[in-house]
């Protein structure tokens, strides 16, 4: 079955970076897009990147520049580097196969002085 597991996660000061990773099973990894997505306290869910199978890349405006998604297809593996985090960037973050609808458990990251 899909599995997917983010770890990275944790509490950074503003300014500072962190680098996610996700971990994917259950199916071909190297044919499916893949996106993160983020969520924060009392707020939807929102796409923050995505990465497509030919490895092109998207980004929400507020993180263009600073976050750079990324994928190992031979080790099933999509990653999310985080660079000079703000305060909003707080959220938990979940990776997420656009082929299925399943969520993992996320990572939360929290970005505070």
């Amino acid at each position: 079955q899909v599995q997917l597991v983010e770890s990275g996660g944790g509490l950074v000061q503003p300014g500072g970076s962190l680098t996610l990773s996700c971990a994917a099973s259950g199916f071909t990894f190297r044919l499916s897009n893949m996106d993160w997505y983020r969520q924060a306290a009392g707020k939807q869910r929102e796409l923050v990147a995505r990465i497509t199978v030919s490895a092109y890349s998207d980004y929400t405006y507020s993180v263009k520049g600073r976050f750079t998604i990324s994928r190992d297809n031979d080790k099933n593996m999509l990653y999310l580097q985080m660079d000079d985090l703000t305060p909003e960037d707080a959220a938990g973050y979940f990776c997420k196969s656009m082929l299925y609808d399943y969520w993992g458990q996320g990572t939360q990251v929290t970005v505070s002085a």
